[in-house]
């Protein structure tokens, strides 16, 4: 039974039968090795081959790792991941930014410039509040444009935030499947070589069987 539930190393492989073999030279091609050890090399398996390409395995990587040594499913829905409760003032500069980024705000302000223009140069020439050059009209754009400058930048960093929680969650799905298709070949390289071993056998059975029939026939006509 013990045999049944281990993995052949003859089946392994070739560069996960050479890491083991590199920690334990006595593993040979004949040897028996648990489930338990073959996927603690696996894993140690994708760590180098993650390595190799991207250099040193950080967090996101590791995450990909146990993912697959457990099972796990990386596409999960990330909308309660970035769909904090923003504060008031994040609440603020959003709205801000998004009315500030429309067609409505573009045609109300300058509706609002061509008002003030036109009552201090038409409907009060002679006792106008803010006369030609307009000067408390630049006043109050350029204190405009100071406040919301800075709201707009709040509102694109948390996006910035955002986008940057879906490139990983991005990253970590489409490496995981690299890895998993690395895998599902070397299972694929297992189960082929198994079978072929399993067809060998019953050839060799079916060769014993027809000696045997072959001797019988030839002590009958004896």
């Amino acid at each position: 039974m013990r045999i049944q539930k281990a993995y052949s190393a003859n089946n392994l492989r070739q560069q996960l039968f050479d890491l083991i073999v590199s920690e334990h030279p006595n593993v040979n091609r004949l040897s028996y090795l648990t489930p338990e050890c073959v996927n603690e090399y696996r894993e140690k398996y994708i760590r180098n081959l993650i390595e190799e390409e991207y250099g040193q395995v950080d967090q996101l990587q590791n995450e990909v790792i146990n993912a697959i040594k457990h099972s796990k499913i990386l596409s999960y829905k990330i909308g309660n991941e970035i769909a904090e409760i923003p504060t008031f003032g994040e609440r603020i500069a959003d709205k801000i930014a998004l009315f500030g980024g429309s067609w409505t705000f573009i045609l109300s302000f300058f509706g609002f410039i061509m008002i003030w223009i036109g009552v201090n140069v038409y409907f009060l020439s002679q006792s106008a509040f803010d006369p030609y050059p307009f000067i408390l009209l630049n006043l109050i754009l350029s204190c405009l444009a100071s406040i919301q400058a800075p709201i707009i930048m709040m509102s694109q960093n948390r996006q910035e935030h955002k986008d940057r929680i879906r490139g990983e969650h991005d990253y970590k799905i489409n490496l995981k499947a690299e890895l998993e298709i690395k895998l599902l070949h070397e299972k694929m390289d297992h189960l082929i070589v198994h079978q072929h071993q399993r067809l060998l056998e019953i050839q060799e059975l079916q060769a014993d069987y027809l000696k045997d029939i072959m001797h019988k026939l030839n002590g009958n006509k004896t």
